[in-house]
């Protein structure tokens, strides 16, 4: 059978297997309703609370100010609209690269009557902290920058954003999905009040998240019922995911060295071997990136076709956000980067997690020089 190569991790990645050891019992022994006072439930709450430990010790939070989410989508619209209903105002600021997440949540908070600012990017991706500034307004009640891009992996100045917006005495939110767990995150460094992450892209289960809120952070509930999570998010905790997540940070703490190491030894390998063996090869986006994501834009070539060529023979990359999938538009990202079309349409994303191996990346460069040369081929006889 031809080995498959998984260069998508930004948008999953595989449970690890420690992850899936932890989660097991959660489903037959440790089964009980974390809410529930007899032994079963409070089994399950012991480790609900041991997981929310971990996440904490991962990002430098306080355990009591994570809340577990069904992922990174309902945290980032829980502090958009949790600060929107609870907030002093109603107008966020944003910027013009951030995850579906908050930029479709921005339209409906829009055609709610609330106001929206969204602060464009230089060309190698970032936000200038000043056009955060000037965009505040006295009704300013939320301010969300991404930590680093899901197709790019540039990093944003968020200590220094941060940094305006308590002076103003303005709410700051990061979605640092992409970031936890590739890079060293601490919510006390950043100088974050909101914080978002999501346990499937550190090889952990899908359909867990965590909304970290500062302690003294005033935030309408996103979701009503009971009084789970100290009130703040109504629902049945779901055992067995966050128990994955608490797995998945503690694995996550301590490969973070080699993240920073082989990860980005890897990617710069790619972004390398890639430009000597390929003709019209650019990076898009510079440094400070992730460890693990390189968006490359390859001369005359169709991005979603290479996509298809590459599946066929075993590699599977993406052109951009998976969350972004099916559009016809192109990406935002890179758009807002000012990126001319044809550019962005050749656009692949690469993006590694702490399994790849370099064994795995030379094969995929093998598959890459082979596609491109093939579709180019392909594209000068039908336009000749």
């Amino acid at each position: 059978m031809k080995q498959r190569i998984y260069l998508d991790n930004s948008a999953t990645t595989r449970v690890d297997d420690l992850v899936l050891e932890a989660m097991l019992p959660c489903f037959q022994e440790k089964f009980g309703n974390a809410s529930s006072v007899h032994l079963f439930g409070q089994e399950a709450r012991t480790v609900v609370e041991e997981a929310r430990r971990s996440v904490a010790e991962l990002i430098g939070a306080d355990p009591r100010e994570v809340v577990f989410t069904s992922g990174g989508t309902e945290a980032d619209n829980w502090a958009l609209w949790g600060m929107i209903r609870g907030g002093r105002g109603n107008h966020i600021i944003t910027t013009a690269i951030e995850h579906p997440a908050i930029l479709e949540t921005c339209k409906v908070v829009e055609s709610q009557g609330a106001e929206v600012t969204r602060v464009s990017v230089d060309s190698s991706g970032r936000v200038d902290p000043q056009a955060i500034r000037e965009a505040i307004r006295e009704n300013t009640t939320l301010i969300s920058v991404m930590h680093a891009n899901n197709e790019t992996g540039v990093i944003q100045p968020i200590e220094e954003i941060s940094g305006i917006a308590r002076e103003r005495g303005i709410v700051f939110h990061t979605d640092a999905v992409q970031s936890v767990g590739k890079i060293p995150v601490d919510v006390d460094r950043l100088g974050v009040d909101l914080l978002s992450l999501s346990g499937h892209k550190i090889h952990g289960p899908k359909g867990i998240g965590v909304l970290y809120i500062r302690k003294g952070t005033r935030i309408a509930p996103f979701m009503t019922g009971g009084s789970h999570e100290r009130k703040r998010r109504a629902g049945t905790e779901n055992v067995p995911a966050i128990v994955g997540l608490g797995a998945a940070a503690r694995l996550a703490r301590e490969r973070l060295p080699e993240m920073g190491r082989r990860i980005a030894e890897l990617r710069d390998h790619i972004e390398n071997e890639a430009s000597d063996r390929i003709n019209g090869v650019r990076v898009n986006g510079l440094e400070p990136r992730l460890p693990n994501i390189t968006n490359l834009s390859f001369e005359r070539l169709e991005g979603e076709a290479a996509v298809i060529a590459m599946d066929l023979d075993g590699v599977a990359v993406s052109t951009g956000s998976a969350c972004s999938s099916g559009s016809l538009e192109p990406s935002h990202v890179l758009m807002a980067m000012g990126l001319r079309p044809e550019v962005v349409q050749s656009s692949l994303r690469f993006s590694l997690c702490f399994h790849n191996t370099v064994q795995e990346v030379d094969c995929m460069l093998q598959t890459l020089q082979k596609v491109v040369g093939r579709l180019r081929k392909l594209a000068k006889r039908v336009s000749g």
